[in-house]
């Protein structure tokens, strides 16, 4: 079994390749960490020290400790319908970077999301969702609109771009800027392949 990344090798480039390793030995069949009582255990008594907080979406079919194939204690994880940013969202995340020293966030999307698909019916229609479903709708809604809800393509080309949107708003915000912009932080995006179990990095563009 691999050993945990260490403090002292944890930059964002090394926290990125853990991650996308991980990842190879899943679509492989070839995981290592296999989510035992004992391996929990194992980090139950000393401080946690995760390399990467992951935000992803609820979607049951993308668990992202799997699919990273990652043991307790290396990896924060936070889903919200298409990994949506709201206060508590950020302020997790400038928790994990500000005290657990983690070096890399990442934003993972995926293909046939159910709340990009609600986003784009609410504005093929002009009919909202109740509820507070309407407040995720609404977040989504710009990369909709950006894409144009009538392209036939809109739905693979709006969670791409609801991906890069999101990577761009941590990016700015007030408490990860400064280590962003000093490289100590990497925030990157990516998209999960439902039939394949790959994640591939989107371009800073997408």
């Amino acid at each position: 079994m691999p050993p945990s990344p260490t403090p002292a090798a944890r930059s964002p480039r090394a926290a990125l390749a853990e991650l996308l390793g991980g990842n190879r030995r899943f679509v492989s069949g070839q995981p290592v960490h296999g989510h035992d009582v004992t391996a929990a255990a194992a980090v139950a008594s000393g401080d946690q020290q995760p390399y990467a907080v992951l935000l992803g979406c609820i979607d049951s079919r993308v668990p992202l400790e799997a699919i990273f194939d990652q043991t307790f204690g290396s990896i924060c994880v936070i889903r919200t319908g298409a990994h949506v940013l709201d206060r508590a969202v950020l302020g997790s995340i400038e928790f994990v970077v500000d005290q657990l020293a983690v070096p890399l966030v990442m934003v993972l999307g995926h293909e046939r999301c159910g709340a990009v698909g609600s986003a784009v019916a609410a504005l093929r229609t002009g009919e909202r969702p109740g509820g507070s479903l309407a407040y995720v709708v609404e977040q989504i809604a710009p990369a909709v609109a950006e894409v144009g809800a009538d392209d036939p393509q809109v739905q693979p080309l709006a969670i791409r771009r609801h991906v890069g949107r999101t990577v761009a708003a941590l990016r700015a915000d007030d408490l990860l800027a400064g280590p962003v912009a000093a490289g100590r932080v990497a925030v990157v995006g990516a998209l999960y392949d439902l039939a394949t179990g790959e994640v591939a990095l989107l371009p800073e563009e997408a």
